[in-house]
């Protein structure tokens, strides 16, 4: 055993030796100070105890449930990578090794293995620690080398342009310029000479010898267009011929000039709903949707959060001469609040900390001072509308927040602390969850039925919510004048769009009555849906009959079906007055392709084969 710790402490920094519960019996290293910082990594500590402490997820109990040996990723809270490495030894005791890994872009997410990303990275400083930003950055390397048009999609703050600057760092342009445009910071009487140039007496104001437009100055590199969706109709047409033709005209010239670009544009708005609104022009809109690249919100890469402020707080240290570091603890509160100004808000923040704190370590108190934590109000009490057992109902909202707060964070550790809940609770609570799923012995039929459920459970929600938050009396004013635009008809429109924006993933949000002869009408939806009001449904069996169930009191969801305008999944639920009366129902239409999708997320999440 001796020989065999000492071979491995010439290969990791650490090596921890527990038994088959995880107790630690022996725990030796000099060379990595991280777990000297935590007494838990001490003689007679836990393992899940040293990684809660250190790490953002906790894998031990998963591998020592295993018995094999096992190799993974862990990111510390402290911003490093470290690679562990898990050894059964005899007794069912284990060694546990612990090599830091000084590579800023790591080789392999967490649970992941395959091949090492051998494709060239961004030399400059780009911090990508989450498998959502490994798909992006190998997005990125696909286009770097080429002259295709790349469209940069995602909320503002998520970091567009550090994106299309990688793009140029990392390709065959990159010793050729860069040339960025807000096009939505340049005046509209001005933009159009500012990307095309111009010639020589064009306008009054006109410089004796003209000017080069940003495409001109571009030429051989990279222009980055910001904010695109900004652009005037008058320049999107001029802007559509450049990409096609790739050549330029100046203003107040007949002579056009070859350019050899790529253009990387980027926007925060949808083009597609532009588009139908006729604020984009659609073939323009297909021209710089070439190559897509999304980059997700700051939410959505909560592991990739402790090396952010890692970076940011070397990055302000070193600008103010200052020495401040952040508690664990005020870590796992940046990691659960939502970053509506995303990446850009976060080094605010740090920024912020870096240059106020009176103190050398920042702690909750500090971090709460300047984030305002603060839960959304809600609009209205949610309505049950049918009755089931107290436990049920309690058990279901358990699971579905448990499931939320995993899906969000992927660590027991910060699922805990943003639901308010010991460690060992949220432990057990989720273990209990995935039993009551992988414990038996289902067929895949079955297997299928329950992950079906599961999203049911989610869909059904938002109708009965939706629901609620529909005034009846202005339904029922609605239907009173249902052949000409009323003030009423305006309000539920906006409101049902509002709605289907707000959710994302709702195709469309739509309000049915019922004739005394049974036949189903449409009365109002957002601004998207392809039926006119007052027109007849006349769908499949399986939807009509959910829908009418709604009329009867019961919220539901069908199975999937196909229509005439496509294959769908909807929620039901009734729109019912103070009287009690059922006045209306709200309908929720889902895709086919997103509820697959959704399926095969909850099937990863809940690791069950089907």
């Amino acid at each position: 055993m001796d020989h065999f710790t000492s071979a491995l402490l010439s290969i990791y920094d650490q090596l921890i030796v527990t038994d088959k519960n995880g107790t630690i019996l022996k725990s030796t290293g000099t060379r990595n100070s991280l777990f000297h910082t935590v007494k838990s990594a001490n003689v007679g500590g836990s393992i899940k105890d040293v990684e809660q402490d250190l790490f953002s997820t906790s894998l031990a109990e998963e591998v020592m449930g295993k018995n094999e040996k096992k190799s993974f990723m862990q990111s510390s809270w402290q911003g490093t990578e470290v690679l562990v490495t898990a050894y059964p030894i005899e007794s069912g005791a284990w060694v546990w090794a612990y090599k830091e890994i000084k590579d800023s872009y790591p080789d392999t997410s967490v649970g992941q293995s395959g091949p090492l990303l051998e494709a060239k990275k961004p030399s400059f400083p780009f911090v990508i620690r989450s498998k959502p930003m490994l798909d992006v950055l190998h997005k990125m390397q696909m286009v770097c080398d080429v002259s295709a048009t790349v469209l940069l999609l995602g909320e503002s703050g998520v970091g567009k342009e550090i994106a299309a600057r990688a793009i140029h760092n990392m390709g065959n342009r990159s010793d050729r310029p860069f040339i960025p445009v807000n096009c939505g910071a340049i005046p509209e009487n001005l933009i159009e000479s500012e990307l095309f140039g111009y010639v020589e007496g064009a306008f009054t104001s006109a410089r004796k010898d003209g000017a080069k437009g940003k495409f001109t100055l571009a030429h051989k590199g990279i222009l980055f267009l910001d904010e695109v969706g900004e652009l005037p109709p008058n320049v999107q047409v001029k802007l559509l011929r450049v990409l096609q033709e790739r050549v330029v005209t100046p203003i107040g010239s007949t002579t056009s000039h070859p350019v050899d670009i790529q253009v990387i544009a980027a926007t925060n708005k949808s083009l597609e709903k532009m588009v139908k609104k006729g604020e984009f022009r659609e073939d323009l809109y297909y021209r710089l949707h070439v190559v897509p690249i999304h980059l997700p919100p700051l939410r959505n890469r909560v592991d990739e959060i402790p090396h952010l402020v890692q970076f940011f707080l070397q990055k302000y240290n070193t600008l103010y001469k200052r020495k401040v570091a952040f508690t664990p603890d005020a870590i796992d509160l940046l990691c659960i609040y939502q970053w509506p100004g995303n990446v850009r808000e976060l080094e605010n923040t740090v920024e912020r900390l870096v240059i106020t704190s009176g103190v050398p370590e920042v702690d909750v108190a500090l971090v709460k001072e300047v984030l305002p934590f603060k839960g959304p109000k809600p609009t209205s009490i949610p309505v049950i509308d049918f009755l089931m057992p107290l436990q049920e109902a309690v058990d279901l909202v358990e699971e579905q927040l448990i499931n939320m707060a995993m899906e969000q964070y992927k660590s027991l550790k910060l699922a805990a602390k943003v639901l308010e809940v010991s460690q060992p609770t949220m432990s057990r609570k989720y273990k209990k969850l995935r039993n009551k799923i992988e414990e038996a012995s289902f067929s895949p039929v079955n297997k299928r039925a329950i992950l079906e459920e599961q999203i049911n459970q989610r869909l059904r929600s938002v109708a009965v919510v939706t629901a609620a938050i529909i005034p009846a009396d202005e339904v029922i004013s609605l239907q009173k004048n249902m052949n000409r635009q009323t003030s009423h008809s305006q309000k539920l429109k906006q409101k049902l769009t509002l709605i289907q924006e707000k959710e994302g993933v709702i195709e469309w949000v739509f309000i049915f009555i019922m004739t005394e002869d049974g036949r189903l009408i449409h009365l109002v939806a957002d601004k998207g849906f392809v039926i006119e009001p007052g027109e007849e449904y006349i769908g499949p069996p399986e939807m009509v009959n959910v829908a009418y169930q709604a009329f009867n009191g019961k919220a539901g969801v069908t199975p999937i079906y196909e229509d005439r305008y496509g294959e769908w999944k909807t929620s039901f639920a009734p729109i019912i007055d103070d009287d009690g009366n059922i006045v209306a129902i709200v309908g929720c239409d889902y895709s086919k392709a997103y509820f697959n999708s959704e399926m095969q997320r909850l099937r990863k999440q809940l690791n069950i084969h089907v």
